[in-house]
């Protein structure tokens, strides 16, 4: 009697079985995840379905986030076309200094203040003089021609001699600042506004005699005001 029971019992259970398997077989394109059929006491079926092992470990994996690229903008450096060897050593001087960065009172290889850039570039073409504050640059050297205070290598002072540079043309000049460091700016209006005068490098009219491999020390007791107004 059991036997006539159980039978036709396994005969459905198989027949389920096997609709099954096919209702999945035909959905496993549409659905990208494994199904597991299980077979509970009361032999009724259950389809439990769960995330393939790729799909899981993919979502597992950390997800990170690459940070754009920004580039920096390169440094103005103005072309000129200088015909006599103090220009083209006083420009290579200054050049070879671009991208130190600011410090008061200091006259190089790595950090100057205004007044120390411009003592060291003259310095390393061979032209010598006391190093001082920017005040003092003004109180020694000649003053230009008016025709020449945008030539090349005049030095030029702004905010009540507190800050020096050196021209470059009309349209801008050198200098070490506080924000940036040796660098070129060009004459916009804040500079233009600023501008107290023009003072000529000693040696300027004269060819340069070479590198000075042996510059004098800096003297230490630089005007603080250069330290509290350079721009």
């Amino acid at each position: 009697m059991s036997n006539k029971i159980l039978f036709p019992r396994l005969l459905i259970v198989s027949a389920t079985l096997f609709f099954a398997n096919a209702a999945i077989a035909q959905s496993s394109e549409a659905d990208p995840r494994q199904t597991r059929t299980t077979i509970n006491a009361s032999a009724g079926i259950r389809l439990e379905s769960e995330p393939t092992a790729a799909i899981a470990a993919e979502e597992r994996r950390p997800r990170t986030v690459t940070p754009a690229i920004v580039a920096r903008p390169a440094p103005v450096v103005p072309t000129l076309n200088l015909n006599n060897r103090f220009d083209q050593a006083l420009l290579t001087a200054i050049q070879s200094h671009i991208g130190a960065v600011y410090h008061f009172n200091r006259t190089g290889p790595e950090e100057f203040d205004c007044s120390g850039l411009v003592w060291r570039t003259c310095q390393d073409i061979g032209v010598n003089f006391q190093r001082g504050p920017a005040r003092s640059y003004w109180a020694t050297f000649e003053e230009p021609a008016k025709s020449q205070q945008f030539k090349f290598g005049t030095l030029v002072f702004f905010s009540n001699l507190s800050h020096v540079g050196i021209v470059v043309d009309e349209k801008g000049f050198y200098h070490s600042a506080r924000h940036g460091g040796v660098m070129y700016s060009p004459f916009s209006e804040y500079w233009l506004s600023r501008i107290d005068g023009f003072r000529r490098v000693p040696g300027q009219s004269l060819q340069a005699s070479g590198p000075n491999t042996k510059p004098r020390p800096s003297t230490t007791n630089v005007a603080t005001v250069e330290q509290n107004n350079e721009p």
